[in-house]
Order: C-alpha cells, then sequence, then structure tokens
C-alpha cells in the first residue's frame, strides 16, 4: 500500500499555491498512512511476529498535469471529505510551476515519489509448532561442521 510521504512534491506545490493564489489550502491529495501506524493496526488485529518493510519508488512525468492523470488513471482519486470540489485555473497553472521549480530535473521532467509498504504478520494456531525454548539445544552451532562437513569449521585466531 502507498505509504506516508506518497506524492509529497505534489501535495507542497499544491499547498504552495492555493494558499498564494486563494488565501488558504484544503488537501487535493489522499491521505496516507504512516509506518508506525501499520504496526499498530496489525498488533491489534492480533498478529505478532510483525515486518513492515519500505521502498521509495520515483517516476519522472513531463509535468504535473501528466502525474495528475496518471492517478486519476489509477483510480487514486482524491477521497477527502473536507477537500474543496474544484481548483481554479491560475492555481493549477501556478501549482505546476511551483512543481518544476521547486522539485524540477534537469531534464525538463518532474520526479512524483511513492512510497511503498509491504507488510507481512503471523497469528498462531494451535497446530503449528512452537519453538523451542531459549537454551534447550543439544548441539552448538560451532560444532555445525562435524554434523554436516560442508559447514567450514570456525577458525582460530
Amino acid at each position: 500500500m502507498f505509504g506516508g510521504d506518497t506524492l509529497y512534491e505534489l501535495r507542497c506545490s499544491l499547498q504552495l499555491a492555493e494558499l498564494e493564489r486563494e488565501g488558504g489550502f484544503s488537501p487535493h491529495v489522499s491521505p496516507f498512512t504512516a509506518v508506525n501506524d501499520l504496526g499498530h493496526l496489525l498488533g491489534s488485529a492480533g498478529f505478532n511476529t510483525l515486518t513492515v518493510d519500505t521502498d521509495e519508488i520515483q517516476v519522472n512525468y513531463p509535468g504535473m498535469f501528466e502525474v495528475m492523470d496518471d492517478l486519476q488513471g489509477m483510480g487514486e482519486s482524491n477521497c477527502s471529505w473536507s477537500r474543496k470540489s474544484m481548483l481554479h485555473r491560475e492555481t493549477l497553472l501556478a501549482a505546476a510551476a511551483v512543481y518544476r521549480e521547486m522539485y524540477g530535473n534537469n531534464d525538463g521532467t518532474i520526479p512524483a515519489t511513492f512510497q511503498i509498504y509491504y507488510m507481512i504478520g503471523w497469528k498462531f494456531h494451535e497446530s503449528q509448532a512452537r519453538p523451542a525454548q531459549r537454551g534447550s539445544a543439544t548441539a552448538s552451532f560451532g560444532d555445525l561442521n562435524k554434523i554436516n562437513p560442508s559447514v567450514p569449521a570456525k577458525k582460530k585466531n
């Protein structure tokens, strides 16, 4: 799922332009989840042994309007209830200029950053094997080469 820093360039550009042109701003990019909220959500759902990993992918576009067109094509329209239903043309043009000025690449493109979260959690079940008690091992990792000759012996200094 998308993470909290997704599309920060677009979000900031729209906020700055709307603040300058209209004296205030409303959210025009959907809110995204913070990574610590995901851990809490999985934990409260009864999962344990949680792992949440994150990737950041940057996609370059010719301009802000192409970013917005791609988002609409992905079905990622803004779902905020408290947003204004439209932006004025001059506000959109100002936002495109702010985006290019603040984040533009040397080749004339602009980046759009997507933060992706991957989540894994386990729920134990009675049918699953339980881990052995800590310290209950009958062999040492140092003796693995005696059991399996393909494991190299520990070198002595």
